[in-house]
C-alpha cells in the first residue's frame, strides 16, 4: 500500500467515527504505522467533513513529516510513545466519546460488566491520570493504562484504543462507548455485578 492508501484510510475511519458521533468538532485523531515505521496521522484543528486524504500526515516518531502540508494532530507524542512501547499495536484511535468520556473526567474506570468486553477489550477499561496535552507524561500514563487491555480512557481527556490495524483499533472504540454507556445506564438503577475473574480467564483461553 503506498501513503495514500493509509491516508484515505485513517481518513474513512475518522469519518466513520465522526458520523458515529465518537468525536465532535475536530477533536480526537486517529493513526495507522505504514510498513517502514511511518505514522500517518489526521492533521490538528480541520473539520473531519471537510477533510481529504491528501491532508492526512506523515511523519517520524520524532514528528518529523514525511508528507503532507498540515500539522499533525497535537497529540503525536501520545501515538508515537504508544507505538514505541507497545510494538504489537499498528492503529491507534482517540476519542472524547460521550459515555466513555464521562467516566474519565470522574478518573471512574469502566468495570467489566459485558461479556464483549473481554473478547474485544480484554478486561475493564483504565484510566490513565491526567497530563498536559502534547507531552511525554501523555504517551507514558496511557501506555501503562494499556498494558493488556485494548483500550483505556484518559482522565479529564477521552479515550484510547489499539490494535493490529484500524478496523480493530475502531471496533474497540466503539465497544468501549458502547460499554461506558450501559454501564451508565446500569448505575441508575442499581450496582453493576462484575463478571469474576475465574470466568475472564476461561473465555480468554478459550
Amino acid at each position: 500500500m503506498s501513503f495514500f492508501d493509509y491516508k484515505t484510510q485513517v481518513l474513512e475511519y475518522a469519518r466513520k467515527g465522526y458520523r458515529q458521533g465518537l468525536m465532535a468538532g475536530t477533536s480526537g485523531n486517529l493513526s495507522t504505522l505504514s510498513p517502514d515505521g511511518k505514522i500517518v496521522i489526521t492533521p490538528s484543528g480541520l473539520d473531519y467533513m471537510a477533510m481529504t486524504a491528501d491532508d492526512v500526515m506523515v511523519i517520524e516518531f520524532d514528528g518529523t513529516v514525511v508528507e503532507g502540508t498540515r500539522k499533525p494532530s497535537s497529540e503525536w507524542p501520545m501515538h508515537a510513545e504508544i507505538y514505541k512501547n507497545m510494538p504489537e499495536v499498528r492503529s491507534i484511535v482517540h476519542t472524547h466519546s460521550p459515555y466513555a468520556t464521562a467516566f474519565a473526567v470522574i478518573n471512574r474506570p469502566i468495570p467489566l460488566v459485558l461479556v464483549e468486553m473481554v473478547y474485544f477489550l480484554l478486561g475493564d477499561v483504565r484510566v490513565a491520570p491526567l497530563a498536559l496535552q502534547g507531552t511525554p507524561e501523555v504517551g507514558a500514563g496511557v501506555v501503562a493504562a494499556l498494558d493488556g487491555r485494548g483500550a483505556c480512557l484518559m482522565q479529564n481527556h477521552g479515550m484510547v484504543s489499539i490494535g493490529k490495524d484500524l478496523a480493530q483499533a475502531f471496533i474497540r472504540a466503539e465497544y468501549t462507548e458502547d460499554a461506558a454507556k450501559i454501564c451508565h445506564m446500569a448505575m441508575t438503577i442499581g450496582e453493576p455485578i462484575q463478571i469474576p475473574q475465574e470466568m475472564v480467564r476461561t473465555m480468554l483461553s478459550r
